[in-house]
């Protein structure tokens, strides 16, 4: 009766009592190779593009781990500093700002590594759509009413039911993101492996080019001004030039939209390419290994370029130059290869259930921040205990905020609802 889980009830019955010493041996037979089957199957790792398309763990813990930074996890380490007043725990609370202007910090991953994994689960995503027979229309109508989706979200979230449109801030991140993921989708549907790896690098280096060499005036008053050409500064680039002209409403930092804006889709667009061919990468039939050093090796290749690159072209993340999107595309793939490596290769999952409960409803708690008081609710319960903690005090208010959004999104994980945009 032991072997009825390996055989099933039938195919036991089946074999013949008469020579019940053969029947142990074919038995014993057929467990070995079944256990040396399953073996093979994990080292292989994911299914190949021809088997029905599965959700990869450490792309969602990833996403998860992203999103971290942005729902309390920065302000639990920044809080850090004025405990220990260390240089390791100020390098850190640096790490977790943003450059002001040409750099790059931790904190400046955030953006484009989540752009990153929207390339990287669109090729299962397509996968799965397509498997369950729906047209090459239905899959356009569904990435138009996601970009919709993403860029109402977008408005609404930085104002738009106020009415205050002269006031309200019209590039959005949210806004940003639905702009580009059409860009991206459109190309990966109409487009080759290799025709998609080309116009990813045709759009880096066009952006460059737009940079280096449009040269365009402003008339303010009697003098009249120059932008691009070659100009990088906060003021006098091409992309400061095109938000105050055609852009309505708030203008941050003087002009430049804040590393958010629809003219910065160009490298958007590129950043979810490269993350799409991630993707590709890891549904392929190779070994799980192979795909880790795949992984690894183009992390190592893409930060070289973009740190290279950017002794020409600086990088600059507020308006999303080339060689920023190649430094944070390194940086991204590299976390993935670790990721998947750990997780979907190495099969240590259970310490990742963390960060997937983040990972499967980013935006809905990106979104819900904005409304409700988290921090409030963390001082409800913790109040008494941080004031009496001294110095400890911000810290344990900072992690009463990320627990209190972790239960939030562990309670909708639970009951299995996703916010699907």
């Amino acid at each position: 009766m032991q072997y009825v889980g390996i055989l099933g009830r039938d195919q036991c019955a089946s074999i013949g009592h008469e020579d019940q010493w053969e029947s142990r041996a074919m038995l014993a037979e057929v467990a070995v190779n079944r256990a040396q089957h399953l073996e093979r199957e994990k080292m292989q790792g994911p299914p190949s593009s021809d088997t029905p398309a599965q959700r990869v763990t450490s792309i969602d813990a990833l996403r998860g781990f992203d999103m971290l930074w942005i729902i309390g996890g920065e302000a639990i380490l920044r809080s850090l500093h004025p405990i220990f007043h260390h240089p390791t725990t100020a390098w850190i609370s640096t790490q977790l700002t943003h450059v002001k202007w040409v750099g790059f910090h931790f904190y400046d991953l955030i953006f484009p590594l989540f752009l990153f994994l929207a390339g990287a689960a669109l090729p299962f995503s397509i996968a799965r759509r397509q498997e369950r027979g729906e047209s090459r229309s239905r899959l356009y109508a569904h990435i138009a009413k996601r970009t919709a989706a993403l860029i109402v979200l977008g408005l609404i979230y930085e104002g738009l039911l106020e009415f205050n449109f002269a006031q309200m801030r019209w590039s959005a991140v949210l806004t940003m993101i639905g702009l580009s993921y059409f860009v991206a989708a459109l190309i990966i549907l109409n487009t080759s492996i290799r025709m998609q790896a080309v116009i990813a690098a045709g759009l880096l280096l066009g952006y460059w080019a737009a940079l280096a060499l449009i040269r365009v005036p402003i008339t303010k008053g009697a003098t009249v001004v120059f932008f691009g050409a070659g100009d990088y500064t906060l003021q006098g680039n091409l992309i400061s030039y095109l938000d105050q002209v055609l852009l309505p409403g708030k203008h941050p930092y003087g002009g430049v939209t804040l590393g958010a804006g629809p003219f910065l889709t160009i490298t958007g667009a590129a950043n979810v390419l490269i993350g799409s061919l991630a993707g590709r990468w890891i549904r392929s039939e190779r070994s799980g290994h192979r795909i880790v050093l795949g992984l690894a090796l183009a992390g190592a290749a893409s930060l070289f370029t973009g740190y290279l690159w950017g002794q020409y072209l600086p990088i600059i993340k507020l308006i999303w130059t080339s060689s920023f999107v190649l430094v944070a595309c390194g940086w991204s793939l590299l976390l993935l290869a670790l990721f998947y490596w750990v997780i979907d290769v190495r099969g240590y999952k259970k310490w990742a259930f963390f960060f997937v409960v983040i990972g499967m409803n980013p935006i809905t708690i990106y979104f819900l921040q904005v409304f409700v008081d988290f921090g409030r609710i963390s001082s409800f319960f913790l109040a008494g205990v941080s004031e009496h903690a001294g110095t400890f005090g911000p810290l344990i208010l900072a992690c009463g905020v990320l627990l209190t959004k972790w239960l939030f999104l562990w309670f909708l994980y639970r009951h299995r609802i996703f916010l699907r945009v």
